[in-house]
């Protein structure tokens, strides 16, 4: 299963009650937990995982999403962090009246709030890839901020960083190959963290009733 960065995504299998709104880059982690527990009341409808370079637009692309499908179900959760709306994401589902999962950005909720919020100050330098980011480096980071074009943007956006955190949610040889490539194209130190799907998992469960 791979969600390309520029697709929408949509998993449905026709019992859905409750509709789960979530970047595409949380695709496959969602689907898994989806499929492992036969949660048949789950649909799924993913917006495209580039939105993250242009985060101003998030709100309004999931408030579509929000107004598409009120009158097909009973409850509507979202899977985004604020992901740099500046808060403007969550002013938007107060008003919609829908819950998102708690956290700045998927690299908090993967790690577990609690726990990335003790190790804020020690990777102020860090640059987080997750395994979906791994996999798709090239297209989102590389090419989607220019620098395949203009190489020379990368100091003006890797400069101030000091490490590359792979944060992994699974146990992927090949994706922490391409992750440690990834940091020695950006020229940062590496490391590896397996965090598996983290607060994501115990956030559905309690929503699955």
């Amino acid at each position: 299963m791979s969600i390309e960065p520029d697709a929408p995504y949509e998993f449905r299998r026709g019992q859905g009650s409750v509709l789960l709104i979530a970047c595409g880059a949380l695709a496959r982690e969602i689907v898994a937990l989806i499929e492992a527990n036969r949660w048949t009341h789950f649909d799924l409808a993913c917006l495209p995982a580039k939105l993250h370079n242009r985060p101003e637009r998030i709100p309004q692309a999931v408030r579509d999403k929000i107004r598409e499908g009120r009158a097909k179900y009973r409850k509507i959760f979202v899977l985004y962090g604020d992901c740099g709306t500046g808060g403007e994401l969550d002013r938007v589902l107060a008003e919609e009246g829908v819950e998102r999962i708690e956290g700045p950005h998927c690299y908090a909720f993967f790690t577990g709030n609690a726990l990335f919020a003790t190790r804020t100050e020690d990777d102020v330098t860090s640059f987080y890839l997750t395994d979906y980011l791994a996999r798709h480096f090239d297209k989102l980071i590389w090419e989607g901020l220019g620098i395949d074009r203009h190489p020379e943007l990368l100091p003006l956006y890797f400069g101030n960083y000091e490490r590359l955190v792979y944060l992994a949610q699974t146990e992927d040889a090949g994706l922490a190959q391409r992750a440690e490539q990834a940091a020695a194209r950006l020229g940062l130190a590496y490391e590896h963290r397996f965090t598996g799907f983290g607060d994501l998992a115990p956030y559905l469960f309690a929503r699955a009733t």
